[in-house]
């Protein structure tokens, strides 16, 4: 609505704007809720399939190597240096965690033996240089092998904690999506409580005053 007052030499123009009712933004609101939960739940399900693909494949390739942990009184694993190795002793490789210890707390300590601490790189140009040193060879060889497989078990490793973060992601998921659903219930609930006239802001009027020409 618009009404002019005109008095001697000097114009009003009042202007009424409209709000938005707040049930129309109560709908908008508890819609956008209910489907960012629906995105939630489909997100978190593709995670948890996720997880359990990867943990799957991680223990099938893992337990079809048939690798078995050394007993508590092996002597292969006495040494100080593979004290981490006891935690799984007489075990079935066929988690991750299994796989990184065997990788980094085994493999890699006959790797610093074998290698006399170089690596395979710096033994393989040695050996390069050496071309009738048989037992260098040998010994480059022995390094490939280990370096492979230890290799092997850390990509394993990092597949399995993959998993282990879309498990993470998964849950976290569920839950905001557990939110977001009360959340939408309850203001469908709100919704019919609030008045058809009620509005989320209230009405305001401004006054423009124009100077006279």
């Amino acid at each position: 609505a618009k009404v002019s007052l005109a008095g001697p030499g000097l114009g009003t123009d009042a202007k009424e704007t409209q709000g938005m009712r707040r049930r129309a933004f109560d709908v908008l609101a508890t819609t956008a809720g209910l489907i960012l939960a629906i995105i939630l739940l489909v997100a978190g399900g593709l995670l948890l399939w996720g997880h359990s693909f990867v943990d799957t494949q991680v223990h099938n390739q893992l337990a079809a190597q048939k690798i078995y942990f050394p007993a508590n009184n092996s002597p292969a694993i006495k040494a100080p240096e593979f004290a981490a190795m006891h935690q799984y002793a007489g075990q079935l490789m066929t988690t991750g965690p299994q796989a990184e210890v065997w990788a980094d707390h085994f493999i890699a300590n006959h790797l610093k033996v074998i290698g006399g601490g170089l690596t395979y790189s710096q033994l393989s140009a040695k050996a390069i240089a050496q071309p009738k040193n048989v037992a260098l060879a040998n010994q480059v060889n022995l390094l490939f092998r280990g370096t492979t497989l230890r290799g092997l078990l850390l990509s394993s490793y990092a597949f399995w904690k993959m998993g282990e973060i879309a498990l993470w992601g998964a849950i976290a998921a569920f839950i905001g999506a557990a939110l977001l659903l009360i959340l939408s219930i309850l203001g469908f609930v709100h919704l019919r409580r609030v008045s058809p006239e009620a509005e989320v802001f209230p009405k305001v009027t401004t006054a423009a005053l124009a100077k006279p020409a």
